[in-house]
């Protein structure tokens, strides 16, 4: 047995505590606080996520049950009310959190790369999930007349498996207006679906020395500049064109790359645009396949984490809790990577989430566990990939 630490105090020892304190620095976030500091918030905030708490009274009731053992999970020495977290997740500045969540995203993406397709450079897939909400008790979050709701706008490393960006805003927005808050990189690929058809966003992609895939809306008004005449089983169509519309040509003035491909599993056509020249029909498409994985990440986070019942009715607390969901999520992948785990991120969660408290050694716990008929991530009974 491994008596020194519990399990979730070696868990938060992969977590960077001297970068987590200079974004506290930078929003003076400790100002006036006595005992409960952002450290121990967070940590708060990263075992409800961990345990699955339901709610704010749910998870002080477990610190309650562990009172002996907070200290050394790292929550502090004073009891934890409820008022104390509360008033923190209302008052305290989200963009800690947020940064830090930006810093556990790139420690991710840089530890798990890989290449999963034989195309050079990064490639990202960029999707919103909406996130109900009561109007009456989150009025600041309108969405339509008697319902509220927020956006989480993520850029997702899709050889990587975990997020590299994300911005939240209130369910209103259209999901290509968050496309301006991207940074882009040179020679990367970023996979959209046909929500995200704003040109003059594409142009900048365009201009980065990036590419773009995305799916086009069935009333696009182009010219062919020209076409192939050979092509591969289920390309239909590859072909150089122009807008002419007046406005959408004015927002993409240069020419681009059409490609019509034929699903024949679900018996469907798609169309895509690009202005990736330098590849393949059918490497286009298979770009496109890719994007599903961020479909499966938001089915997973909204599974498995607390991001669809909030501990607090601010926005500044809603920010605060999808922060930490991330910083959790991406602690859990770069667990598995560190320790070189060969179990599925759920099958990680579930363990840890029965294991908080216990004083066992972390590889103990992972290598004694057994779970058989686990799904994860990638559980081959999802829907088809173009859907």
């Amino acid at each position: 047995m491994f008596q020194d630490k519990y399990v979730f105090s070696q868990l938060t020892a992969f977590l960077n505590r001297t970068q987590f304190n200079n974004y506290v620095r930078k929003y003076d976030g400790n100002r006036y606080v006595k005992h409960f500091t952002c450290w121990n918030q967070m940590l708060a905030m990263m075992f409800g996520q961990l345990s699955n708490r339901e709610s704010l009274r749910d998870l002080i009731v477990t610190f309650e049950a562990h009172r002996a053992k907070q200290y050394h999970l790292g929550l502090g020495r004073e009891p934890i009310a409820k008022t104390t977290l509360a008033t923190a997740n209302q008052n305290r500045d989200y963009r800690i959190f947020e940064d830090f969540a930006f810093y556990m995203m790139k420690e991710a993406c840089e530890k798990r790369t890989t290449n999963i397709l034989d195309i050079s450079g990064k490639k990202y897939a960029f999707d919103s999930t909406t996130i109900p909400l009561c109007l009456a008790t989150f009025p600041w979050a309108k969405f339509r007349s008697k319902k509220g709701g927020v956006k989480a706008h993520v850029l997702y490393d899709i050889e990587a498996q975990v997020p590299a960006f994300y911005t939240v805003t209130t369910a209103s927005k259209h999901d290509s207006t968050a496309m301006s808050s991207i940074h882009y990189e040179p020679n990367a690929y970023y996979i959209f679906d046909r929500a995200y058809d704003s040109f003059k966003e594409l142009y900048r992609i365009h201009l980065t020395d990036s590419f773009f895939v995305v799916r086009a809306k069935t009333n696009l008004k182009y010219k062919t500049v020209k076409w192939k005449r050979r092509m591969p089983k289920n390309i239909m169509t590859d072909a150089e064109v122009k807008l002419t519309g007046y406005l959408s040509e004015k927002k993409y003035p240069e020419s681009f790359r059409l490609v019509r491909y034929y699903d024949e599993e679900d018996d469907r056509e798609f169309t895509f645009l690009t202005n990736a020249k330098q590849l393949s029909a059918l490497d286009v498409a298979n770009l496109y396949k890719k994007r599903w994985l961020i479909e499966l990440f938001f089915k997973w986070i909204k599974q498995h984490l607390k991001i669809k019942k909030f501990w607090g009715t601010t926005e500044n607390a809603v920010r605060i809790q999808i922060s930490v969901a991330i910083i959790t999520y991406c602690l859990v992948a770069i667990v598995q990577h560190d320790m070189k785990l060969k179990r599925s991120t759920y099958e990680v969660l579930q363990i840890l989430s029965i294991s908080l408290t216990d004083k066992t050694h972390l590889r103990d716990l992972f290598d004694k566990t057994n779970f058989n008929d686990v799904k994860d991530l990638n559980d081959p009974l999802i829907p088809g990939l173009f859907d």
